[in-house]
């Protein structure tokens, strides 16, 4: 049973299914409420799902994960290899009804490298986008980039006359709890506009009337209602009483249950997303702990000791009852880069760990926080959990904080945590992003926003930045190869595992599993009972 307040709270917001309610009110649930409706203030995957059905990308990807047209219907390299062009769709309506023109992408590719943008890493070979014509875009990067439209699936098309007239013209600071009317506020030319947004409780939308994609996309779904619901007890009852009809952020423990019952349908399939360990190896003294005048995790002993304790397949077992694939990478096999050597992961010796500890000069241990979301990735707190008890066995006395994602990645963001769970999908299906975001030395040309490990190194730096500029593939794959070896050697970053993902939803939904997590409701159907 729902307890009192949410079953309140729901009666309150017209959620509850009335005899007849119309199929064409979709009614979705996840475990945390999206940080702000900015499209380019944060790079959290909780946004984007949730920023797509209202605004829309040059390009996106299918459910197979295939490079597919949105608001560009073509993209090619002109006969100057640095510059891309991009030809727009025609006759696209802006939620408020302004028509969709090339100076619009010119802008919001501009306002999304902005200094407060998180998404900026995007970005960083971009020296200029162009309006060639209404419907004729050209972005000229520093070098041949072979992959740039691969990196503008998350990239959000914002009308300039409204965010002018509206004073958004900057991305909201994510570091800081300054708004601005784009926080709360949304003009796309996506399927559906918002109509109300209650922060944490629900948001509204209906479908744009205008929509270009009328008599292409189903459109089945004329009313869709974002529903936060922290609890997993209570989001899985919410589903089984018929107070929602779809959810993400299925509890690993109840996926066997709920594939028995006759009322639901439950897809799955594995995610592009890793999930792992973060490590600060770049401060003099851990902020968080009771150890002064050192910082144990600067020692690569103390790194491998963790790597070695942790028992991943004991995770697998335990906490995700067999929904997650144990990886010793921080990159699942869609990225290419990826290889199933660098996946292999060692098996527990804690000997040899407890070995390590000591011959670093910490017999006898030291403490450390280590911070988690709550509310984000499939069971992160248990597995964080876990991750204690693990480092427990080798002198680490490890206390688990654990948080909303709101919180969490803001403290990432600004680099403050010594220890922590995180996880990292990579929408462009190529290892340079997660070099940009995780592995560049965080702030420097652009790059490295979610480094908050402290790992500098100004030879990987320089790998890292020709792979936006090399046009030679086999010297761009052994430039990825040189990055990964050092990245897997120095370990700042401890693998757990790849994640799977779990749909679940009324009978009468069939919704496939896209490797980003995410659903393009406008294609959605509803089957006939």
């Amino acid at each position: 049973m729902l307890r009192k307040p949410l079953l309140s709270s729901l009666l309150a917001a017209g959620l509850l299914a009335a005899a007849g309610a119309p199929a064409e009110t979709l009614r979705w649930a996840r475990a945390s409420d999206p940080t702000s409706l900015d499209p380019h203030a944060f790079n959290v995957g909780t946004n984007f799902a949730l920023l797509h059905q209202m605004y829309e990308t040059l390009l996106t990807r299918d459910a197979r994960g295939r490079l597919v047209p949105a608001l560009a219907t073509s993209w090619n390299m002109t006969s100057d290899p640095t510059v891309w062009e991009f030809k727009l769709r025609p006759g696209v309506k802006f939620h408020d009804g302004a028509t969709l023109g090339a100076r619009d992408v010119v802008f919001s590719l501009n306002r999304a490298r902005g200094p407060t943008a998180q998404v900026k890493s995007l970005l960083s070979s971009m020296v200029e986008a162009r309006a060639v014509d209404d419907l004729t875009v050209q972005v000229k990067t520093s070098g041949p980039n072979l992959i740039f439209p691969n990196n503008l699936t998350n990239l959000f098309i914002m009308n300039e006359a409204w965010a002018k007239a509206k004073g958004a013209t900057a991305t909201q600071d994510a570091a800081t709890s300054i708004e601005n009317f784009a926080t709360r506020n949304a003009n796309g030319t996506g399927p559906y506009r918002l109509v109300s947004r209650e922060q944490d409780a629900k948001t509204v939308m209906k479908l744009h009337p205008q929509y270009w994609g009328k008599g292409q996309a189903l459109l089945q779904v004329t009313e869709l209602i974002y529903v936060p619901i922290k609890s997993p007890a209570t989001r899985i009852a919410a589903l089984l009483s018929g107070e929602v009809d779809f959810t993400q952020d299925v509890p690993a423990q109840d996926v066997a249950r709920l594939k028995q019952d006759p009322r639901l349908r439950i897809n799955e399939g594995p995610e592009n997303r890793s999930i792992f360990l973060g490590l600060n190896v770049g401060a003099r003294e851990l902020k968080y702990s009771t150890l002064k005048g050192r910082n144990p995790l600067a020692n690569a002993r103390v790194r491998e000791a963790i790597h070695l304790a942790i028992d991943r397949d004991a995770i697998r077992r335990s906490v995700m009852r067999g929904l997650s694939i144990p990886s010793g990478i921080i990159a699942p096999p869609f990225v290419h880069g990826y290889t199933k050597a660098m996946a292999a992961y060692p098996q527990v010796d804690v000997p040899r760990a407890k070995k390590l500890m000591a011959d670093a000069g910490y017999a006898d241990g030291f403490d450390l926080t280590l911070y988690s979301t709550n509310d984000r990735y499939v069971n992160d707190e248990a597995i964080s959990t876990a991750v204690a008890g693990f480092l427990g066995r080798i002198g680490i006395k490890t206390t688990v904080v654990a948080r909303p994602i709101a919180q969490h990645s803001v403290a990432i963001n600004n680099a403050d945590a010594d220890f922590y769970l995180f996880g990292w999908g990579v929408p462009t299906y190529d290892s340079a992003y997660i070099f940009d975001f995780l592995v560049y030395t965080r702030g420097k040309d652009g790059r490295g926003p979610t480094n908050a490990t402290g790992f500098s190194n100004a030879r990987v730096d320089a790998d890292i930045a020709s792979l936006a500029a090399e046009a030679d593939k086999a010297k761009r794959d052994a430039a990825i190869q040189r990055i990964w070896d050092v990245v897997q050697k120095e370990r700042f970053y401890i693998p757990l595992h790849d994640q799977m993902v779990h749909f679940a939803s009324i009978r009468r939904l069939n919704i496939p599993v896209h490797p980003e997590n995410e659903v393009h409701f406008k294609d959605v159907k509803f089957e006939t009972k």
